[in-house]
């Protein structure tokens, strides 16, 4: 018996929307844009990693620097270029901006850049697959007007008395673990983060906004205050990363010593760390942007000796001249700053360091560049990146009379100086471990050679290990080797005790 099909083309559900999302910025930006991922796929959108391939293109945007600003409406434009309307063939049928520059300038930048369908602010976080889905059907979106949010909660604000992660239309048992993130339909209960890349280390955030007021940053104008995620939140996503093949997390906040002051507690950093590094599968876990005068005894010492914790400070210095510091609303000199790594290395003698160094700060004279200068020699750090002072709106520095700056052509030359400086520093720091036995995590592998991290190298900046005569590696391998030569930062090293 022959039977007829009559379901009509409108009948038929409707095609899920293909979502790309571009993320620029630091490693909270990259947990920020899974945790937008997780919302949009659990409101019915499909994850599609080329952007060519995507209905509809989000841009998270950075607005830390000058640099890092015109990167992200670069990157917004040529998302645009992908629209239909275009006439470029294009499949893209909306662009839409979140994300820091978003939140910063808002309804300014919607203005200056037509080109985005829309700009979306922190707010509309939790609301973005709806908030999504209307733009690419034609609805307009009006931009907030920005505001000081110094004293507003940070994005995504946790519900401490809450027992579950909530997205709109869901709920989910964090305790269940097991389901979080995959393997759920769109209509059932899903986690708020989804992962966008599939290496073996993976942010972790431990808090949101910064309660520090420093004369040149402008992020907690526009990233909020200060809030710690619970700690059981943090196990527990920690745990969930294990699941999905992560070996390294990577604690990241805008102020990691400050983690647990408003929850009554400030050393709940050093017992979370061994709960962290104990969870089954988790190989090695590291803590991002230390503020150097809040870095305590104790928390040195977890992170120097908690077995699954790299030995691996991330010093926020900034300067090294006391009165630049102060003018900075910073605290600090070199005196104490050399202590500080000294009882680093008395603990751990092959700790990893970096740190970042604004140079031209206002006010700054030729004594004080060699301050830092001198400091920097004394300090011996692995990595230091230097940054030429530019002024950020709406930041205290960006008023200092025009007496105190300095001009552009001055800073250039004083911060070409110090990146020489640092670069020949950093080499021979590099040199300084060749012959050390090193244990690095394998994240490429390709025609180039197999390449990883070692302990005391940070992702993205810290430089990387070629691993030489390498056998039988897998991504998210740690292959243990001795250091035998090296190109800068980077090190070449020679496996002598096999994989692990």
């Amino acid at each position: 018996m022959t039977t007829t099909d009559f379901t009509t083309e409108t009948d038929l559900p409707p095609t899920p929307l293909q979502v790309a999302v571009v993320t620029l910025g630091c490693a909270r930006n990259e947990v920020d844009s899974e945790e937008l991922a997780g919302r949009l796929e659990a409101g019915g959108f499909v994850l599609v990693a080329d952007p060519e391939d995507a209905d509809t293109v989000v841009v998270n945007t950075c607005g830390f620097v000058e640099a890092a600003k015109k990167d992200s409406v670069d990157t917004l434009l040529e998302a645009a270029d992908l629209k239909t309307s275009a006439g470029h063939g294009g499949r893209a049928q909306a662009v839409v901006a979140v994300g820091c520059l978003a939140e910063r300038y808002g309804k300014d930048l919607a203005d200056s850049l037509p080109e985005a369908d829309a700009v979306l602010g922190f707010d509309d976080y939790p609301d973005i697959a709806a908030k999504l889905r209307a733009i690419v059907a034609g609805e307009v979106h009006h931009p907030h007007t920005p505001s000081d949010r110094r004293r507003l909660l940070p994005i995504s604000p946790v519900d401490r008395d809450a027992s579950t992660v909530s997205i709109p239309g869901h709920q989910v048992d964090v305790a269940d673990v097991s389901d979080i993130g995959a393997g759920a339909p769109a209509t059932g209960p899903r986690a708020v983060r989804r992962r966008l890349d599939a290496g073996p280390m993976a942010p972790l955030k431990l808090a949101s906004g910064c309660d520090r007021r420093c004369s040149f940053c402008a992020i907690p104008s526009f990233r909020g205050s200060f809030v710690s995620r619970r700690p059981s939140d943090v196990l527990q996503e920690g745990q969930w990363l294990a699941t999905q093949g992560v070996k390294e997390l990577f604690l990241v906040s805008e102020n990691s010593t400050s983690y647990g002051k408003d929850l009554g507690d400030l050393r709940l950093l050093e017992t979370l760390l061994p709960e962290l590094s104990g969870i089954d599968g988790i190989e090695r876990v590291r803590v991002s942007y230390l503020q150097p005068a809040e870095t305590r005894p104790g928390l040195i010492e977890a992170i120097a000796s908690t077995p699954g914790v790299v030995p691996y400070f991330d010093l926020s210095f900034q300067h090294a001249s006391a009165t630049v510091l102060r003018r900075m609303r910073r605290f600090g000199d070199p005196e104490s700053f050399l202590g500080l790594l000294e009882q680093i290395r008395t603990l751990a003698p092959l700790a990893g360091v970096r740190s970042n160094v604004i140079v031209g700060f206002p006010g700054e004279t030729d004594e004080d560049l060699q301050v830092l200068c001198d400091f920097l020699e004394a300090a011996r750090m692995d990595v230091t990146g230097v940054f030429g002072y530019s002024d950020e709106d709406g930041t205290e520095a960006a008023g200092f009379t025009d007496d105190l700056k300095l001009d552009e052509d001055e800073i250039r030359v004083r911060t070409e100086h110090v990146t020489g400086l640092v670069e020949e520093l950093n080499a021979q720091r590099a040199e300084e471990r060749v012959g050390e036995e090193v244990v690095v995590l394998v994240e490429t592998i390709d025609e180039d050679g197999t390449v990883g991290r070692a302990a005391h190298q940070g992702p993205e900046v810290d430089g990387t290990t070629l691993l030489a005569d390498v056998a039988h590696a897998r991504i998210g391998d740690l292959v243990t080797a001795t250091v035998v030569s090296t190109d800068g930062v980077d090190l070449i090293a020679r496996v002598d005790g096999g994989d692990r």
